[in-house]
């Protein structure tokens, strides 16, 4: 045995040394040129006609938009764009301003978030936004800025989600699509929000967004759990109680639907008043300082025109006229003020005026027929 084991030990020695494979070079990237973008990014052409929310981020932003308790809840919304039709397939939320968030902490919180799903294989392409809202109403700068941003940044102009917290707690949940138009960002990139930008733009509240449709997918074992959520199932053994006799994870039947709505209609109206004051309050802001600037140009004219009367003079005297001076320099005319936030109020009011009309007639609906049963 020990002569075996020499012998392999002398045939061991005599072999070569094995050859270490050579380690592979680290593959190298080239940025796509930008005159091989269009070519080569084919979705990009194709037009956005469709926004498809996953039913686990519909879940998502309601379970978020109930747990901050207001219009604060909003984050990010994750997909990819394929044949026209924008596949959200996941969203995570954003820390509000009451948490005392600077920018810069919510990009580097927004930057972990996106590093970690990259890490776990989910989707980490943003492809927008979404805001929670009530009564219908969305209209503020903030968002009109955020969405500005993404529409410039991402591919076919990102979209924003918003839901209505109101019309879930009334049983029927809504989430709608939204982007800019292109007349509104036009205007945007230009800072320009005069009355002639306005007019020329053909601006008006209702022009500022436009509306994607959207449609909910769910997959094949949601759509089972939530199927055993709306159907009873008999229980069978001898200690069944008969009353008792279904399965204990159906639903419990709800009676929402029956509140008159009252409660709704009131707080509507305590919002339109306000909008309608900051609205009253905004006009009479864009009075005064139109009536500044009337008045600084009322002064730069009369300046003007007594010079061109001094100048006449000198000359039939002979003398030579006096130099013309800068009238933006000597006299402070204000530049004309952005009318958007007016614009932005009346949207607002618009909304809650069509969520009013919706509201009150559905009560109208129950108060008449409670009236008409009073002894069910």
């Amino acid at each position: 045995m020990a002569a075996a084991t020499s012998m392999a030990a002398a045939l061991a020695a005599s072999l070569p040394a094995p050859v270490a494979a050579p380690t592979p070079a680290a593959p190298t990237y080239e940025a796509i040129p930008a005159s091989m973008s269009k070519a080569i990014d084919i979705e990009a052409e194709i037009s956005l006609t469709c926004v498809q929310l996953d039913g686990m981020v519909v879940t998502k932003i309601i379970k978020h938009s109930r747990e901050a308790h207001g219009p604060a809840a909003h984050g990010l919304v994750l997909g990819l764009d394929l044949d026209g039709t924008l596949e959200v397939s996941n969203s995570f939320p954003l820390p509000s301003d009451e948490d005392d968030k600077s920018p810069k902490g919510v990009a580097r919180f927004q930057a972990a978030m996106l590093r970690s799903l990259k890490e776990v294989q989910a989707d980490d392409s943003v492809v927008g936004f979404y805001q929670a809202m009530t009564l219908g109403s969305f209209f503020n700068q903030t968002l009109v800025d955020t969405q500005a941003i993404h529409q410039e940044k991402l591919r076919h102009g990102g979209i924003v989600i918003v839901h209505d917290m109101s019309q879930t707690a009334r049983g029927n949940a809504s989430f709608r699509a939204f982007r800019l138009t292109k007349a509104f960002l036009d205007a945007y990139k230009r800072n320009n929000f005069s009355t002639a930008s306005l007019i020329s733009h053909r601006l008006t509240f209702s022009s500022i967004l436009e509306e994607i449709p959207l449609k909910i997918r769910t997959n094949a074992l949601l759509s089972a759990f939530l199927g055993t959520l709306t159907e009873s199932a008999p229980l069978s053994g001898p200690d069944v109680n008969p009353s008792s006799a279904t399965s204990s994870t159906t639903l419990p039947p709800s009676f929402a639907t029956l509140n008159l709505g009252t409660s709704s209609v009131s707080r509507n109206l305590e919002h339109i008043i306000e909008a309608l004051d900051n609205y009253k309050t905004e006009e009479g802001n864009l009075a005064y300082l139109q009536r500044q600037i009337a008045r600084e140009k009322a002064r730069a004219d009369t300046y003007v025109s007594k010079r061109k009367e001094e100048n006449a003079a000198r000359v039939a005297q002979g003398l030579a006229p006096l130099p013309e001076e800068d009238v933006n320099r000597l006299f402070k005319i204000p530049p004309e003020p952005s009318r958007l936030e007016s614009v932005l109020l009346l949207g607002k009011i618009d909304a809650y005026a069509k969520s009013l009309a919706e509201t009150s007639s559905t009560g109208l609906v129950k108060m008449h027929a409670a009236k008409a049963n009073p002894g069910v």
